[in-house]
């Protein structure tokens, strides 16, 4: 199973407002692990950035100056996303100013039906308590020491690791062969790639001979509780 792990940095908080997103991070995963497989873009917002914004994310407007508009890399980004499910905390604001830029190229909005938001899990899991990206990692123990301001693409590595302890753990990743025909096998980042042939499970019913064994065996017992 493919799913997309995202983040967004805006210049604000409402694309209704005329609020850009200045930069995305995604980072594939299949089966609950990551692939290695990336899309990070910043992008021209075609105004300024409040001082507010760039204290968050630290993305100057000078920084921005020569970064593509979001619509020049419109159709790579879609691509990488292609139909899988999209992950992100806090999913509806980030879904939103997505969607807002999609409009403004005149391109179909990311549908909601495909979008899982790790608030709404964290919740469920663990009610009552705080529920931000930086506490989530507090909770399951994930490094966070290199997050000195908000990033895109480092936010999106972060909620991937979470992610995966929302939804069972690192053990969801015992499954057997499940999904794996081309003998392809994700692995963590810092792990060595590696190809595995998975074999076709072994017939485990008795043959005919080990039957006629059996009831021959079954002959030889004197007075078979299984007769009473």
């Amino acid at each position: 199973m493919r799913e997309i792990i995202f983040d967004t940095e805006t210049t604000g908080l409402d694309p209704k407002s005329g609020d850009r997103m200045v930069e995305i991070g995604c980072i594939e995963m299949v089966n609950r692990c990551p692939t290695g497989e990336t899309f990070h873009a910043y992008f021209h917002p075609d105004r300024d950035m409040p001082a507010a914004a760039e204290a968050v994310h630290g993305l100057s407007i000078t920084f921005l100056s020569d970064k593509p508009r979001f619509g020049e890399r419109a159709h790579e980004l879609l691509e990488f996303l292609g139909d899988s499910m999209l992950v992100a905390h806090n999913a509806g604001f980030d879904f939103g100013f997505v969607n807002s830029e999609l409009e403004m190229c005149g391109l179909p909005p990311l549908g909601r039906e495909r979008m899982i938001d790790t608030v709404q899990l964290a919740r469920a899991r663990h009610p009552g308590s705080k529920l931000s990206l930086d506490a989530l990692c507090t909770r399951y123990g994930i490094d966070r020491s290199h997050r000195t301001r908000h990033g895109a693409l480092l936010d999106a590595e972060l909620l991937a690791q979470v992610y995966v302890e929302l939804t069972g753990g690192r053990q969801i990743g015992l499954s057997l062969a499940a999904d794996q025909s081309d003998g392809a096998v994700a692995v963590m980042p810092g792990l060595p790639q590696r190809q595995r042939t998975f074999r076709p499970a072994r017939p485990h019913g008795p043959s005919e001979a080990e039957l006629a064994a059996h009831a021959a065996f079954l002959e030889t017992v004197k007075s078979p509780l299984w007769l009473d």
